[in-house]
């Protein structure tokens, strides 16, 4: 099947085969900390539609460092450092965050909520019509392990 989505950098090619099963706004500290954005585009892929052509170029690290046993694996090019994708040790999902992984964020429907938003945070809650949620929307269902 041809890619809808193509990201990665010169030496991995990340690339996804349908539309996102989830596609937020994030407001998680742990994107906060990994992109320095405020808030950040974030797009659930089920695992098997996301490819990479070497992943013998891949070295993982844990996405969150205060729990590195955690599911999620921030994913780097061995050759320049650019992050490619997160990857979940459970083979339920792949994350790209567009416009820090190389895809063309225009390209990628617009998020449709706000996720993981915490009115502790000492910023305003987004108004922008879209939906406002302290975690993944409730319809959310994590797909089984591919």
């Amino acid at each position: 099947m041809a890619a809808k989505y193509a990201g990665g950098c010169e030496h991995v090619h990340v690339t996804a085969a349908a539309e996102p099963i989830d596609n937020h706004e994030c407001h998680c500290n742990v994107c906060k900390s990994v992109t320095g954005q405020q808030h950040t585009h974030v797009a659930f892929f089920n695992h098997g539609d996301v490819s990479v052509d070497h992943p013998e170029k891949i070295k993982r690290v844990p996405f969150n460092a205060q729990n590195p046993d955690g599911p999620l694996e921030i994913c780097l090019c061995t050759d320049c450092g650019a992050v490619l994708m997160l990857d979940d040790k459970q083979h339920r999902i792949r994350v790209a965050v567009p416009n820090v992984m190389g895809y063309d964020d225009a390209k990628f429907p617009k998020a449709t909520y706000h996720a993981f938003w915490d009115e502790t945070k000492g910023y305003e809650k987004p108004h922008d019509g879209r939906p406002v949620y302290e975690g993944l929307q409730p319809s959310f269902v994590w797909p089984n392990p591919a």
